[in-house]
Order: C-alpha cells, then structure tokens, then sequence
C-alpha cells in the first residue's frame, strides 16, 4: 500500500485540484483508492459533490468517535474520507491527545487500500503532521510563479523533520509544476529553478492552465467527467502514469 500526501503550504498552488484528479484518475485505471481530505475547508470533499456536513468525517476519525468504516463513503467507485468545518477546531482540541501527531495513523490501521491519497491543508499543522505521519511519499504541486515557490525549504524541512523524528521512511518522491503556461517566461523560468532545487524529483509531467479544472469543481465533478478531451485530462492522465512508475520502483 501507497500513501501519498499533497503538500503545500501555500494556498491557491492546486493542490486539492492534484489530490481529487490523481485519485480519481487512479481509480480509473483499476486501482483501489482511499482518497482523504485534511483540510478544514473541505474543499476535496465538495469538489466531488459530497456535502461538508456528514456526521461522520475526518475529525469524528481523528477524535476516535467514528472509525474508518464508519467515515468511508463510496463515490462512483472512489471511496473519500470527507472532511467538514468541525475539523477547523482540530488544531486545538486534539493538541492535548496522546500521540496526537499519530491519530492518523493509529485510525488507519487495517484499511487495505491499493493507494492512499491525502489532502493536506495550506499549513504545516497537526494536521498535516497526522498526514506526513503515515505517508509513504509527498507529493508537491507548485504553481509555476515567484511566490509560491518561497516557502520551498520550510516544506522541505518540514517534512526531514518528521522522517527524522516519525517516520523514517517519508520522502518528497515528486514535485510538479500548476498552471503551467509554456508561453511565458515566469513559468520556464521556475520550472528551471525547481529542476535546480529537487533534480530528479521534478516530474516531467506538469498541469496546464486550463479552464476546465476550475469549472470542474462547481459541478462536483473530475476532471474526467467534467471534460475527458481537455488539456487538464490529459495532463492528469499523464501525472497518474508517472506517478505509477514512481511509486512503483520505490
């Protein structure tokens, strides 16, 4: 079993946009994905037209009163751990928990899932702690422009800090570039500097602006339902596959 966060602390980078689209491009291809949404705002869960509001979500799974089974709803065939705004408090409620960097993990065990995808929110919290606790590999989408590529070294220590102190085996295993437009010269410019800072690390594959992926999400579709021929399809299509090789010769 794989599990992969989507990390940025940035916000507006794409991030959810990557997490629902490879999950769902995963699926497709015949994979058995747990797709889990970490962040408050719920914005994995209400991209796929699930309501925020579920009695049972993320926090309910963390706060040890719902189990997996209990969180897990099936959508077309992707099952999704829904958040909602009760996990806004999370922070603060759980910060006194035993092992509270381990809540995650500990909710998981025994799921059997082929690939687990997470959502992370735009900080590095305790939730997204939980979230690099029991990931096998990080996943960062950068949106090809000068500022969301300055927090690069706190993501990066962020996540030696845990595979030092939590999880040995946590690694960033791909980074790729978001609203991407080959036209301009910002763009090749921090696909450049990306290359020079994570080297092999940079995918090949990065996501083109398109319109499609921001009309997706007000449908409470995919991407591949939204519109199967666009660029954004595509692209996806692409990054599922590469992210399959990758995985695969870990």
């Amino acid at each position: 079993m794989r599990t992969i966060a989507f990390m940025n602390q940035k916000g507006g980078v794409g991030k959810t946009t990557s997490a629902v689209n490879v999950a769902a491009g995963l699926s497709r291809l015949g994979r058995r994905v747990l797709l889990i949404d970490m962040d408050p705002q719920a914005h994995a869960t209400l991209s796929l037209g699930l309501p925020a509001d579920s009695e049972k979500t993320t926090f309910e799974l963390l706060d040890g009163t719902a189990t997996a089974a209990d969180v897990i709803v099936d959508r077309d065939g992707l099952a999704v751990m829904p958040s909602g705004l009760q996990l806004a408090g999370a922070e603060i409620q759980l910060i006194g928990a035993p092992g509270r960097e381990m809540l995650l993990r500990s909710a998981l065990d025994g799921v059997d899932f082929e690939y687990i995808l997470i959502d992370c929110p735009p900080s590095i919290g305790l939730l997204t702690m939980n979230a690099l606790t029991v990931a096998t590999s990080v996943y960062v989408p950068l949106k090809t422009e000068y500022l969301p590529i300055q927090g690069i070294d706190q993501l990066k220590n962020a996540v030696d800090l845990i595979r030092r102190r939590l999880n040995p085996q946590l690694a960033i295993n791909g980074v790729f570039g978001t609203f991407y437009d080959a036209r301009r010269n910002i763009d090749r410019d921090v696909m450049d500097y990306i290359r020079q800072v994570f080297g092999d690390k940079v995918l090949k594959t990065a996501i083109r602006s398109n319109v499609a992926l921001a009309e997706a999400p007000v449908n409470g579709k995919t991407i591949f339902e939204h519109a199967p021929t666009s660029h954004g399809a595509e692209d996806f299509a692409a990054l599922c596959q590469e992210i399959l090789d990758r995985e695969g010769a870990r």
